[in-house]
């Protein structure tokens, strides 16, 4: 009984055995494939930040490509380069409406917080001697000195760096506008150069066919980019005017609050929900905190109202307007947002959603393709065999 089995495990064993032989060519073109992807993968994350800043000057230049089109056709020259001044100046004026709606109320209302300071000094006090009865009558000192000790280790630890973290801020803030203005001078000649520049692409072209076929994908892929600027103005826009009424109707509860608020309330909730994801809530926060400095209340209460609306918005709202605009369901969406911020930041957020809409392009595009070879494979294969049978 053991010798059968010893000679089935012997021919198992000889049935599994394979033989590779991979000659030294094959081998060097493999691992310099794998060395070319891993220098080019390299290459991509040294120039992440370059990357960056064109691809948001692409975005902006493919945004604004629209009106400038529109304001050079009715211009007398139809000067490009007038229609782009133009359009500038539009978007410069608008970020200045919106300063100036901005600015002035959250310097009042610090103003006015400012001048309570006294009175809010007065209640801590008072506070405070409530709470030191607290910690006197149950023994609680300790704790609180070690908490407090504590506190100040942590604060003698930050201010040793502190002149650290004021030289990296001013050099990020400088980074910071370098980049702004880089972004700025390229979306101008973009937008100047594009139509040329797509000519000479054009140009290059001997395949007719296939000229109107990748002239159709990059019109669908602007299609997108624009779909997505539409959807994010109109989302941003709702969301605005709805954070504009709900502090309208509070200045109404609690008359403290001046019923003013609501329009710096309305800019800054649009400027700050065209940021993905994160925007909105930062200025859900700004806003608490210029009701908090009329109205505690108040500042809870629009909390709240922020927090239920963030939810019909990211569930109903936003993923319907962008889903309809660019074609992408709301997982590819979410999706795509958390890949951009976690890999190129709030810039990779904002432009995530258009590139995965052209990369969405590029897949349908490249399937048809396939599709018609396959089609046409088939075809010349039946036509093969009935040429074959009828002979």
């Amino acid at each position: 009984m053991s010798q059968n089995w010893t000679e089935v495990e012997l021919v198992y064993n000889d049935s599994m055995k394979t033989h590779v032989e991979i000659d030294t060519r094959t081998f060097v073109r493999f691992w310099l494939v794998v060395l070319g992807l891993g220098l080019a993968a390299l290459a991509i994350y040294s120039a992440r930040t370059a990357l960056i800043i064109l691809g948001v000057s692409l975005f902006l230049a493919l945004a604004l490509n629209i009106p400038v089109s529109k304001i050079s056709r009715r211009l007398p020259g139809k000067s490009r380069v007038a229609a782009t001044a133009i359009a500038y100046l539009a978007v410069i004026a608008i970020l200045g409406a919106i300063v100036f709606l901005v600015i002035p109320p959250i310097v009042q209302q610090t103003a006015k917080f400012a001048q309570n300071i006294p009175n809010i000094a007065e209640n801590v006090t008072t506070q405070w001697q409530g709470l030191k009865d607290v910690i006197d009558k149950y023994e609680l000192q300790p704790q609180v000195d070690q908490a407090l000790n504590s506190i100040k280790d942590n604060a003698a630890g930050w201010t040793s760096n502190v002149g650290q973290n004021v030289v990296s801020g001013i050099g990020s803030v400088f980074g910071f506008i370098t980049a702004s203005i880089l972004v700025l001078v390229l979306t101008f000649f973009m937008l100047i150069e594009g139509p040329m520049w797509m000519k000479r692409l054009w140009g290059v072209y001997r395949d007719q066919e296939r000229m109107e076929r990748h002239k159709s994908v990059l019109s669908r892929i602007h299609a997108v980019f624009t779909g997505y600027v539409t959807g994010q103005l109109t989302v941003s826009a709702i969301g605005a005017t709805a954070a504009g009424l709900a502090v309208f109707i509070l200045s109404f509860i609690f008359p403290i609050i001046p019923a003013s608020l609501a329009m710096p309330t309305a800019a800054i909730t649009f400027t700050l929900s065209l940021i993905p994801m994160f925007g909105a809530t930062i200025g859900g926060i700004l806003v608490a905190l210029l009701l908090a400095f009329n109205s505690i209340p108040a500042a809870i209460i629009y909390l709240i109202y922020f927090v239920v609306y963030q939810q019909v918005e990211n569930n109903f709202i936003s993923p319907h307007i962008q889903a309809k605009k660019i074609d992408l369901s709301a997982l590819a969406i979410l999706a795509s947002v958390t890949i951009g911020l976690y890999v190129f930041g709030i810039a990779g957020g904002i432009i995530a959603i258009p590139i995965a809409g052209s990369l969405r392009v590029l897949l349908e595009e490249y399937q048809a393709q396939a599709s018609k070879k396959r089609a046409a494979s088939s075809k010349l294969s039946k036509t093969l065999k009935k040429f074959k049978s009828s002979n």
